[in-house]
């Protein structure tokens, strides 16, 4: 399928609704194997489909993202849930850690061996660590600043220099400058994100992250934007201006002070630790265990909340487009286990989203009949991760479309990157 998406509204869509609370996951990283049959399922789900005329639009965008993003969570959860075996029964009898403070500190149990004398601790955090922030000057978007011609600046990180060149043409403005600087540094592979600020007055400024916080032992920066060829236009972008330093984490573990380069860190090899924001004076995060009930209704809560994202996403997009096809999808999941889902404590509102009886899987699962409703956990857990696999290779099949030309039967051209640009989305084809 073909069409043109607006790679800006995709990427600020995207930063401003998802990635300040995306996080890193260790189930987003994944094996050779799984990244070829991903592309294996590109390639079969575009073999034979048609060329598609989609129509435009923010809403499409949002939906799209919106999609992929509650499919990718949803996969990791999958991934967590069945990380011991597919069988969804280990969740039950795995060691879960929980955190009396999880929008503060959050916390995952990784110790794959016998750790039957780890107790819990407790933890506090004073400051998180911090990435670099440069900021450019706020320009008029419209207007012409810099002088025309070809420019340069370079770019020290900790590791290495690089030297960016960029060109000014007469009718360039200084979006137009500040969009191709900021392309530049996002497809370099540099631990850098950059992205264009609209302060909403007809002026627009460049920023630019590190994708990495704190500093070593030594470093001033993690990078450093100068050049000896043309300060004055520096001067004018103004990247070369430090918004914000890059700053270590400072925490406490049973009292005692520590530093971190991160938020995200490993104690004792056995706890994964994410820190979310500081903690109230004098009440630290208290680290401990679930109990094998509360743990297992935990993940089956959610499991059901990533069913629900489906069909919150399909609604919303239902109601304006009066196209249900997700919507139908997630009906007949749901109907097709029904009676069994009920046993277990998962019944259906009126909205066609789900809620959870704990109380009743509780019960369920640690009664007499537990294989039982643990069968019917597993194929549900089933049944929703081939709905997100589904969904992540091709987030736009559930868009309206006008079929333009079909392919030849069985002698279609593979076209898995006709595919991928919307599986991928922040792919830029002004490049």
């Amino acid at each position: 399928m073909s069409a043109i998406i607006n790679n800006h509204e995709v990427y600020n869509y995207y930063l401003s609704t998802y990635a300040p609370t995306a996080g890193n996951s260790r189930y987003d990283s994944h094996k050779k194997s799984e990244l070829k049959n991903v592309y294996s399922r590109i390639v079969n789900s575009s073999k034979d489909a048609p060329l598609y005329k989609i129509p435009s639009g923010s809403e499409v965008t949002k939906f799209a993202i919106d999609l992929k993003e509650n499919a990718r969570q949803t996969q990791n959860l999958v991934s967590s849930l069945q990380s011991d075996g597919d069988d969804i029964e280990n969740v039950f009898h795995r060691k879960i850690a929980t955190s009396s403070n999880e929008e503060a500190v959050a916390v995952e149990y990784m110790a794959a061996s016998d750790t039957s004398g780890t107790t819990g601790f407790s933890l506090g955090v004073k400051d998180l660590a911090r990435p670099q922030i440069n900021r450019g000057n706020f320009l008029p978007a419209n207007g012409h600043s810099l002088k025309e011609g070809a420019h340069v600046f370079d770019l020290d990180t900790t590791q290495n220099s690089y030297e960016f060149q960029f060109n000014v043409g007469a009718h360039d403005t200084n979006r137009d400058i500040q969009q191709r600087i900021s392309r530049l540094i996002n497809t370099s592979n540099l631990g850098l994100s950059a992205r264009v600020l609209d302060r909403g007055d007809g002026q627009s400024a460049l920023e630019i992250s590190s994708k990495h916080t704190g500093l070593a032992q030594g470093e001033d920066y993690l990078f450093d934007i100068h050049t000896d060829n043309a300060p004055d236009e520096l001067n004018i972008l103004g990247i070369n201006n430090v918004a914000q330093e890059a700053s270590n984490s400072t925490f406490t573990l049973n009292g005692r002070e520590h530093h971190s380069q991160s938020n995200n860190f490993t104690i004792n090899r056995a706890f994964d630790i994410t820190l979310h924001a500081p903690t109230p004076d004098e009440e630290p995060a208290q680290i401990g265990f679930k109990e094998k009930a509360e743990a297992m209704a935990d993940s089956i809560y959610d499991l059901v909340n990533a069913f629900n994202g489906f069909v919150t996403i399909g609604r919303q997009y239902a109601a304006s487009h009066h196209n249900s096809q997700l919507i139908g999808e997630m009906g007949r999941l749901y109907r097709s286990m029904r009676d069994d889902l009920a046993s277990v404590g998962v019944v259906s509102n009126e909205d066609q989203t789900l809620d959870l009886d704990r109380e009743q899987i509780a019960s369920a699962v640690t009664s007499e009949d537990s294989k039982s409703a643990f069968g019917i956990l597993n194929r549900f857990k089933n049944a929703v991760s081939r709905q997100a696999n589904k969904t992540a290779i091709d987030p736009l099949n559930y868009v309206d479309k006008v079929p333009i030309t079909y392919k030849n039967p069985g002698k279609g051209l593979v076209a898995p990157y006709a595919t991928s640009r919307y599986a991928g989305l922040l792919i830029d084809q002004t490049l």
